[in-house]
């Protein structure tokens, strides 16, 4: 079984999630893509919507057979990524995971807890946002993981290479952001949750 990994906030989920799903799906010949929505991100100043309004609007924009939504980093109590994939490589030992993330994400990868840790525990693969693929290329981990990079047209072998393994996925690209979405208002009036330090 090979599964993706798309870890984040989700506040809210908008249609550049659900394309770059697709991407991973398809590029790397997924079984599955597990949207990971995390409790709150311990680098943002400000906590999301409420987790229940975040899994349930998941649920209503993407319904695909092979996309699960879960909230299991708030049932095993992960506060980080690296202890949700700990905690996922216990449970599900025969399982091979790829973890994905857009390439702002791997811009500030180093950031992370134990980041060099999850680059050595689990190969990743990195989606193409819009004006983020040159910052991506720099940044300290591609730099740092620069030998274990594989090639877009080998995707596909990602999920079975011992990782440090990692490759950055190119293509058409949605303009849409959380984050935008959150300034226009669409998502304001959301409760916020309480953030916890």
């Amino acid at each position: 079984m090979r599964i993706g990994l798309l870890g984040g906030s989700f506040d809210p989920p908008h249609a550049g999630h659900v394309h770059i799903t697709e991407i991973a799906l398809r590029a790397l010949q997924l079984d599955q893509v597990w949207w990971l929505v995390t409790p709150g991100n311990p680098l943002k100043p400000h906590g999301p919507a409420a987790l229940e309004r975040r899994v349930a609007a998941c649920r209503q924009i993407l319904a695909h057979p092979r996309v699960r939504v879960t909230d299991i980093e708030a049932q095993i109590g992960a506060r980080y990524t690296a202890d949700t994939i700990a905690a996922l490589r216990q449970r599900y030992r025969g399982v091979r995971f790829v973890w994905l993330m857009g390439a702002d994400n791997l811009r500030g990868f180093h950031r992370w807890e134990r980041w060099d840790w999850i680059a050595q525990s689990m190969p990743m693969a990195v989606l193409a946002r819009p004006g983020e693929q040159l910052g991506a290329a720099l940044s300290k981990t591609a730099t740092r993981f620069a030998r274990f990079r594989v090639e877009q047209e080998d995707a596909a072998m990602l999920p079975f290479l011992p990782p440090p393994a990692w490759c950055l996925l190119t293509g058409p690209m949605s303009p849409l952001s959380s984050t935008q979405l959150r300034r226009s208002g669409i998502w304001a009036s959301a409760p916020r949750q309480e953030r916890k330090t």
